[in-house]
């Protein structure tokens, strides 16, 4: 950006900012200005090309490794601007309070000005607090979006601190130029307009106007500091509790400016009651969604937050949930929690303020509530959150949420007061078909002693019970044994299921009172109305069975176009039968034989291409993960028929699969993980890719694997290869390159190591090409050696052997930020994500496919 755009927002007469000049290309310059504007943030400065590059960092840098902070890109500022400290009048662009809180230079890491181009600048800081080495990542834009972000990323070096270390920001807070404090420099109060000099003409007020109206849009984008509006709402005492107000299933999300997005939380609904007495003491309840008082069950932590804030009585709804690794909240490890008294993973979000210090809210616009809600929360402790929304298009937000496998969004007339009951004010759109169900009976497990095996489902249609099938899949052992015991005392001898059921639908069958409520995810409705592929997620104690109906998405005109939810279309069906189709697979994740086959069905059109006429090596875990698993490369005995058996040219067995019914047979067998070569059966001595496994080594973040993944990919571009990612289904990320099946195995292993050398030799401090595990520490290894003749690697789509149930996932290039992890999807999430792409990241990948080049890998040497 060129000065002219950081002028154009300012009115020289009123503030005493420097107007600035460009000045020379070669300086380094550092600096970080503490901004107490609208917002507190922190304003990162690089002297590049004459000028100060600036980023808001809207929570200030973090030195944990891998921790990523929102930076967002804001105008170039002249060199003079960085010692600047002081106060900006109030109605001027950025008015506030800065300090300067660390000075100093920095070094590029390579070509600074070819990192800043392409979106990753990494370098090295020299500064006064801060130190070592730094990457600011460039986000992909999203339709709509205005704003230019990027994260700023302590890397792992000396200079970073463990999680839990005394925070930099809390530790030094003060002025690195003259030691105050923002109060301090505050108080000195704002300073006398400049005196203008002759022949400067004063701004006009249309000027004035747009530089407020700027700095409004770039205090929003760079979450700057939220004003609290002044007193609203009646003056009346704090009630007991306020019937929730609750969401619309839409099928499409709402577009337009009336509305605002929040992402839809996987958890229990709770309103935290804060009250005062006269005697002083602070008395906090959660009340769930009935009313019932559910305090004691979370744990001291939550409710000494709550009393912390700054209010005498206040009405709070929210939301609590436990978040995964990969920052999505999780019904199921909530439960899970609950379950073993664990309350250290609870977060709350607060999304709306009902009433505050006397007065009740109910009848303002939401975003009023909101804003005094966020003031509240401001200096509240981690475990609760303000909940952040968007004012975004509705369609676009959704399709990402979707895409990164979250549950959804909840939309919110922005200036609709808060009416009790379902209404239309707020909506809620799914990626994936999900509600509750009520328990009327279970199958017993035929794979361990006392627990269920399945649950028979229904909801209440015109005051009776109807059935809608059962789920069998997504209870854990342990969870599968609570059940067994709670539906045993609830056991009747009738069906409490209006109407009779099928021979089929009864075979097996334990009834019980229809009392408790399950939450199942599903991918749709049979022609007989049953549910389709479902999961258990868990039991909703908070919601009473009666009030339990199918949930029918309503239409709107201002709904957009095109159902973002899971498609209700068949999966394909296979011929193979499973015996123990309720063992566990996945103990802690409750997948099933059933839940895993129901899963290759949903995906089967994705992974067909990368499992089928290959060679295949299985890890094998016939009693699941938590048993003993083994590699298995040939036949063995009672091997199902869909398995198939080739001779190799050295006459050793050969496995593979033709058709879904393989790949059934292989979940029958308890193949839990699909390892294919890197060529097809056909054309068995020419291989048709090239993979490269990013393996990173202890203390190495997400931020070194996606940058040593896009380094890898540069190489490859350059010597005119297309390059594919996926996660790995565990710590890291995989590179695939299309091949067309020219050159032999010699020659593509040759060419995958000579790049594995060269970015080790390149940069020894981040890569290393040798599987010595000694090594690996602080670094990333290049794995090449899945390119030889019998090797292997996971196919995509596949689940990993692990806790968690990760799936190796295609993703985009530009997706990779914006993930936690390897294992960021999950066996359980990934049809979701699937069925919601608007495109698919490997639609391309066989046309892309080129030959391997001649040169690079050394000569290359044709199969025979």
């Amino acid at each position: 950006m060129a000065l002219d755009v950081y002028r154009r927002k300012r009115d020289f007469t009123r503030t005493q900012e420097p107007q600035g000049t460009g000045g020379a290309a070669a300086g380094r310059g550092y600096l970080i200005q503490k901004h107490a504007a609208r917002r507190l943030h922190y304003d990162l400065r690089l002297e590049m090309d004459g000028v100060l590059k600036s980023w808001a960092v809207t929570r200030g840098p973090s030195l944990v490794p891998g921790e990523k902070r929102l930076a967002v890109h804001v105008e170039d500022h002249p060199l003079d601007y960085g010692s600047f400290e002081g106060t900006i009048p109030k109605g001027q662009y950025g008015g506030g309070t800065v300090m300067l809180w660390d000075t100093g230079s920095w070094e590029p890491v390579g070509d600074a000005a070819r990192g800043y181009s392409k979106g990753h600048l990494e370098f090295v800081l020299h500064g006064n607090k801060l130190h070592g080495r730094w990457h600011l990542v460039r986000m992909a834009q999203r339709k709509g979006e205005k704003a230019d972000n990027w994260l700023l990323i302590k890397a792992e070096d000396a200079a970073a601190r463990p999680e839990g270390a005394p925070d930099i920001l809390d530790e030094r807070p003060d002025s690195v130029k003259t030691g105050r404090t923002l109060d301090a420099i505050a108080k000195d109060g704002e300073p006398p307009p400049p005196t203008r000099k002759a022949g400067t003409r004063k701004a006009p007020a249309a000027r004035a106007k747009s530089a407020s109206r700027s700095a409004t849009k770039a205090s929003t984008g760079s979450d700057a500091k939220t004003k609290t509006p002044a007193p609203t709402g009646t003056e009346a005492p704090l009630p007991d509790f306020v019937e929730p107000q609750l969401a619309t299933l839409v099928a499409r999300a709402p577009v337009g400016k009336a509305w605002i997005h929040e992402i839809k939380f996987d958890g229990y609904r709770l309103q935290a009651r804060i009250d005062t007495t006269a005697r002083g003491q602070r008395r906090v309840k959660l009340l769930t969604r009935s009313g019932l008082d559910w305090s004691a069950r979370f744990g001291p932590a939550l409710a000494a937050a709550l009393e912390a804030l700054p209010a005498e009585n206040a009405l709070i709804d929210g939301e609590l949930v436990v978040e995964t690794g990969a920052g999505a909240s999780n019904f199921g490890l909530l439960q899970r929690d609950l379950a073993e008294g664990r309350h250290d993973r609870f977060v709350y979000y607060a999304f709306d303020l009902l009433h505050l210090d006397g007065r009740d809210l109910r009848g303002a616009p939401l975003k009023v509530r909101k804003k005094l809600l966020e003031v509240l929360l401001k200096q509240a402790a981690d475990g609760l959150r303000y909940s952040e929304h968007l004012a975004a298009d509705g369609e676009a937000m959704l399709r990402h949420a979707c895409r990164l496998s979250l549950e959804g969004l909840v939309s919110k007339r922005a200036d609709a007061p808060y009416r009790s009951g379902r209404g239309k004010d707020w909506v809620k759109s799914k990626c994936a078909f999900r509600q509750e169900f009520v328990i009327g009976g279970f199958v017993p497990s035929t794979a361990q002693k006392s627990a269920i095996g399945s649950l028979v489902l229904g909801v209440y249609e015109e005051g009776r019970l109807r059935h809608v099938g059962r789920v069998g899949t997504g209870f854990s052992q342990a969870v599968a044994r609570d059940l067994h015991a709670r539906l045993e005392k609830l056991g009747r001898t009738r069906s409490p299921f209006a109407g009779p059921l099928t021979a089929e639908e009864r075979r097996g069958v334990s009834y019980a009172a229809p009392e408790l409520v399950a939450e199942v995810e599903f991918r749709g409705w049979t022609g007989e109305q049953h549910l389709r592929h479902a999961a258990f997620r868990g039991l909703r104690e908070d919601k009473p069975a009666r009030e339990i109906v199918r949930e029918t998405p309503v239409e709107g005109k201002e709904m957009a176009k095109g159902d973002n939810r899971a498609s209700a279309g068949d999966a394909p069906r296979s011929n193979v039968k499973l015996t123990h189709p309720d063992r566990i697979y996945w103990p802690e994740d409750g997948i099933t034989k059933q839940g895993l086959a129901d899963y290759y069905a949903e995906v089967w059109r994705f992974i067909a291409p990368f499992v089928v006429a290959r060679p295949l090596a299985l890890l094998r875990c016939p009693d699941g993960i938590a048993g003993q698993c083994f590699f298995q490369k040939h036949s063995w005995r009672g091997m199902n028929k869909a398995i198939r058996v080739k001779k190799d040219t050295d006459g050793e067995e050969l496995l593979f699969i033709e058709d879904l019914d393989g790949l059934i047979a292989l979940v029958q067998s308890g193949a839990l993980e699909i390892h294919p070569w890197g060529a097809p059966l056909t054309d068995i001595e020419r291989p048709d890719m090239l993979i490269f496994d990013l393996d990173p080594g202890e203390a190495v973040g997400w931020d070194g694997v996606v940058a040593g993944a896009r380094d890898i990919r540069a190489r490859l571009e350059a010597q005119g290869l297309p390059a594919f990612v996926k996660t790995s289904g565990g710590k890291g990320l995989h590179v695939v390159v299309p091949l067309q099946p020219k050159a032999g195995w010699e020659a593509a292993k040759g060419f995958a190591k000579a790049l594995a050398d060269s970015l080790a030799a390149d940069d020894p401090d981040r890569y290393v090409a040798v599987a010595t595990k000694a090594r690996r520490k602080g670094r990333i290894f290049i794995d090449y050696l899945r390119n030889g003749r019998g090797a292997t690697a996971v196919a995509a789509y596949c689940p990993r052997a692990r806790a968690g149930a990760g799936v190796s996932m295609p993703v985009a290039w530009d997706e990779i930020d914006a993930i936690a992890g390897g294992a960021h999807f999950t066996l359980a999430d990934a049809p979701s994500r699937l069925a919601n792409l608007a495109a698919d990241p490997w639609d391309d990948f066989r046309a892309a496919a080129v030959p391997l080049p001649e040169s690079a890998g050394g000569r290359r040497r044709r199969a025979s």
